[in-house]
């Protein structure tokens, strides 16, 4: 309750604010800057979140601040122990996933009319809108998400779970979120039927919304097009034979057993859930190195879902595997690359190359400058770090055991900025940050004239 007075209260002392003066203050056109506006719309998200925790006295600041950070960025990292957590905080951090994972701007998006509202879709990294009217795009991904949610909730509830744990599962699989009412995850309730059903939420959070809404209007042939989608089931078709061999001859007696840890962990993984079904400090380094990769890689752009995306990695093995054959084959032989969205072919231009390659190399320096800050501060092997950074920066949530209720503030700290900039992504961080400089600025030279 205290948090959404102050939210009020707040919003209308904003609202009265940008109404005092008739022309456009300074103030407000720096706000209309896209990427300075989510910065600070998510920042306020991530403090809210946290009073709850906090006023319980249960938490601290930063662990408070680090389970609000987790669950808006749907990362699913916790410190908190599930076991003897009353049901009201469960669900405060579950449907803070489920907003996040909408995208917290997206929702301000309802409200807001004009060229603002584009620039705050753009600038929270949605890259297709899905019909000629913005709001009609996000009434229709709002609408979508919540049927899916309603259905999910259904369909658990007959598969076994009760009501409480069903909603909480279906908001958190369909945000590729992860945080569960148990200690063991999905692997506490040992169904077979659960462990699928799951598979397939996952599978649809981590799927964009643009592709989504052509299964919803029966064109699966133009769905299945999708360079995305063909890469997803190239990459599962690769990895979890792999891993299920992996676990098979290291773990597990049972072809069968390894094979179905192997699907749900993988996938879990790649579209960023962080739900598990099983504990990872036995497994051998490969299949931890697998789960890290898929974890880099992450899921569906415009989706739910962390990491680089699918498209990112698709676009820059299209563009290698391009520049390769030019060196091997005549000029006029080579065509320009291109791969499908789910509004149609698209050219694979120079521009698109670079900033795919940019961003990439941002995010893999920004992994490795992480991992090695865990190495250090929570002493641990680099295998570990690079697992737990992996999984804070993708958005995961699976954990090596880094990461609970008695991980030091300073771990903590470090997860908490991997989370936001793999939520927010890079770039939008850092054009926020200037933006807000560049208001400093021009605010202080005003002031001394």
């Amino acid at each position: 309750i205290i948090p959404s007075l102050i939210s009020i209260i707040l919003g209308i002392l904003i609202c009265r604010f940008s109404k005092q003066d008739d022309n456009t203050t300074h103030w407000q056109l720096t706000m209309q800057k896209g990427s300075l506006t989510v910065l600070f719309a998510w920042g306020y998200g991530f403090i809210a979140g946290a009073i709850p925790f906090m006023i319980s006295g249960k938490l601290s600041f930063i662990q408070a601040l680090f389970e609000a950070v987790s669950g808006w960025t749907t990362t699913g990292l916790s410190v908190m122990d599930v076991s003897v957590t009353p049901h009201i905080f469960l669900f405060h951090r579950s449907f803070m996933q489920f907003c996040g994972g909408l995208g917290f701007v997206m929702v301000m998006i309802m409200f807001v009319q004009g060229k603002q509202a584009m620039n705050l879709y753009n600038a929270e990294g949605h890259p297709d809108k899905l019909m000629p009217n913005l709001k009609k795009t996000v009434w229709s991904i709002f609408l979508m998400y919540v049927s899916l949610l309603f259905a999910g909730t259904i369909i658990y509830i007959l598969l076994g779970m009760n009501p409480f744990d069903s909603i909480i599962h279906a908001m958190s699989a369909l945000s590729t979120g992860g945080f569960s009412t148990k200690v063991d995850s999905i692997g506490a309730y040992h169904s077979l039927a659960i462990e699928a059903f799951t598979i397939i939420l996952m599978l649809v959070g981590t799927t964009n919304f643009a592709v989504l809404l052509l299964l919803t209007k029966r064109k699966f042939k133009q769905a299945q097009r999708v360079s995305e989608i063909r890469f997803l089931t190239i990459l599962l078709a690769i990895f979890v034979p792999i891993l299920s061999l992996s676990l098979f001859y290291g773990i597990y007696l049972t072809a069968g057993e390894s094979f179905r840890v192997s699907l749900f962990n993988v996938i879990s993984a790649l579209s960023t859930t962080g739900y598990s079904t099983t504990v990872y400090t036995n497994w051998p380094p490969f299949a931890i190195g697998i789960l890290i990769i898929l974890m880099l890689i992450g899921g569906g752009l415009g989706s739910t879902a962390g990491g680089i995306k699918l498209s990112r990695v698709y676009i820059i093995l299209r563009t290698t595997f391009d520049n390769i054959r030019k060196r091997m084959s005549p000029e006029h032989c080579v065509e320009v690359p291109y791969y499908y969205k789910a509004q149609g072919k698209t050219p694979i231009d120079r521009n698109l190359a670079s900033d795919i390659t940019g961003f990439i190399a941002s995010y893999l320096g920004i992994f490795a400058i992480g991992s090695l800050l865990l190495t250090v501060i929570s002493n641990c092997s680099l295998t570990d770090a690079m697992f737990e950074f992996a999984s804070s920066l993708g958005t995961v949530g699976l954990s090596i055991g880094l990461t609970g209720p008695t991980t030091g503030t300073a771990t903590l700290i470090v997860e908490i900025f991997g989370m936001i900039l793999g939520r927010l992504e890079i770039f939008i961080v850092l054009i926020g940050i200037y933006s807000g400089i560049s208001m400093l600025k021009g605010y202080i030279q005003r002031k001394v004239k």
